[in-house]
């Protein structure tokens, strides 16, 4: 599966659009961890725990996307975006959504 962020492939033509293909993740925050975090992965202004979560939770919610696609007869996904947002009581939980266009390349 070909994924991109643009609106075209370079090199091929889009010969079908299929529509709008989503992923979706929700990760909760775990407290103990937030705080060790805090004191003992933050090294020079990066936090590796956070990080770590971050590109799990963007992996899977992309591995949705690309399986939906594929479900409707896609070969491609173009012109993706990735959307991180907090929801819960007070902040407590991450999603990440991914969408884009399914198509046919």
């Amino acid at each position: 599966m070909i994924l991109s962020t643009t609106p075209q492939i370079e090199g091929h033509t889009i010969r079908e659009y299929k529509g709008i293909v989503t992923g979706e993740t929700i990760i909760g925050a775990n407290a103990f961890r937030d705080f060790f975090a805090g004191i003992r992965d933050i090294v020079g202004g990066r936090a590796g725990s956070y990080e770590k979560v971050l590109r799990e939770a963007k992996d899977t919610s992309m591995q949705e996307m690309m399986q939906r696609a594929q479900e409707i007869g896609a070969n491609a996904i173009v012109s993706i975006d990735i959307d991180y947002e907090t929801i819960g009581a007070n902040g407590s939980m991450l999603m990440v959504a991914t969408s884009g266009t399914a198509v046919v390349i």
